[in-house]
């Protein structure tokens, strides 16, 4: 991926036979320096504040559902919910099952602000509801290029159904691939409680330079907030104070990049640019890792391409300007082509046209004309 991946907070190295022992890879930053990392298995972004521990299931055959995948999702229903198997043999078992509507993907005219789209992409993503099935039933490889993720947004929006936090991430990007002023990025997020741990998801924005995110998630504070955070400090420890309201410790945050707003771009998403340990790093060294990942995602665009200091053609334009548009510049190519020429590509027979009409003369003098000189053409070029 673009840019590295840079791992902050971690300890000094082991010997290698400590190292082996106690399960930790090492990685090498930009600098050089060794730190460390959990070699935990790779997560998909899934959030659970109630069931930690509890396995989840994915639907791999796509849409419609296959049998033995409906089947497993009952029989996990069963273990998880507290009325067992009645829940399913209830429902499973019902004529009269109400009508679920469909929600309505946003439409934005050219003149609604970018904080009300927000708003009103994070309504459809609520509206879409969480999934507390223990199924998530559209599978999303993080390894897949953007223009394949579109696509399954896509799908999420023609079917419609619930959906957990990684899901919302996805379709958020769709979802505001318009607005190319607004920057998204993924935050991760990973905490421990009760003896377990717990990862979760949002998507990053930052719009006028005030940042905010988009998300899904069982509790309202652990999604959606406004663009109205001055820094991505204050809006990660707005999220680590709702984590605190229900006993969660934050351990650690992942940033990622800036996405890329076309929808058919084959770049892969960088979903972790910086993982930030908490504990470790001390709150004031935690607040300055957050900025300094906010400066370097200003010094780059989407897909963490470093931007030109300047585009080409606006600082052409301005130099046009300043030397021909305000007249402290030469003199206009096309000013002195009318004082010698009337056209570049006349040939020989233009010269003998325009001496005619100047012999045509209102005032009725029959004064002739006084011969001039051919200009010669062989030195004009024309400016492209």
């Amino acid at each position: 991926m673009p840019g590295g991946k840079k791992v902050v907070g971690g300890a000094a190295a082991p010997t290698t036979a400590a190292a082996a022992s106690s399960g930790v890879r090492h990685l090498e930053t930009n600098e050089g320096a060794s730190v460390q990392r959990d070699d935990e298995p790779e997560e998909e972004g899934e959030e659970d504040l109630r069931d930690g521990g509890v396995p989840f299931f994915v639907n791999r055959g796509g849409l419609p559902v296959d049998e033995a995948t409906w089947e497993r999702m009952w029989k996990h229903v069963a273990k998880i919910h507290p009325d067992g198997e009645k829940v399913a043999q209830r429902i499973r078992g019902a004529t009269d099952l109400p009508k679920i509507p469909i929600p309505t993907v946003p439409t934005f005219q050219p003149s609604t602000p970018v904080p009300e789209r927000l708003e009103a992409v994070q309504r459809y993503i609520r509206e879409l509801q969480y999934n507390h099935t223990g199924t998530q039933f559209f599978e999303i490889k993080k390894s897949r290029p953007l223009t394949g993720l579109m696509d399954l947004a896509k799908e999420m929006t023609k079917e419609a159904l619930p959906i957990k936090c990684l899901e919302a991430v996805i379709l958020g990007i769709y979802l505001t691939n318009s607005m190319p002023t607004l920057e998204r990025f993924p935050i991760s997020f990973k905490t421990h409680f009760s003896g377990n741990y717990f990862r979760h998801i949002v998507l990053g924005v930052n719009f006028g330079g005030r940042y905010g995110a988009l998300g899904m998630s069982r509790r309202e504070d652990l999604m959606y907030k406004p663009p109205a955070f001055r820094t991505l400090s204050e809006l990660v420890l707005d999220y680590e104070a709702a984590y605190g309201r229900c006993w969660h410790v934050l351990k650690k945050v992942k940033l990622g990049q800036c996405v890329s707003h076309d929808p058919h771009s084959v770049e892969q998403i960088e979903w972790k640019h910086s993982v930030l340990d908490v504990e470790k790093l001390g709150r004031e060294d935690f607040r300055k890792e957050l900025e300094r990942h906010a400066r370097d995602m200003r010094l780059k665009g989407p897909g963490g391409i470093e931007q030109p200091a300047e585009e080409p053609l606006p600082r052409q334009l301005r130099c046009l300007e300043n030397r021909i548009g305000k007249g402290t510049g030469p003199p206009s190519p096309t000013k002195d082509r009318k004082k010698d020429v009337s056209s570049p590509q006349r040939g020989q027979s233009s010269p003998h046209r325009r001496n005619s009409r100047s012999e045509r003369r209102p005032s009725g003098e029959k004064k002739p004309p006084e011969p001039k000189a051919m200009p010669d053409l062989n030195g004009y070029q024309i400016r492209v």
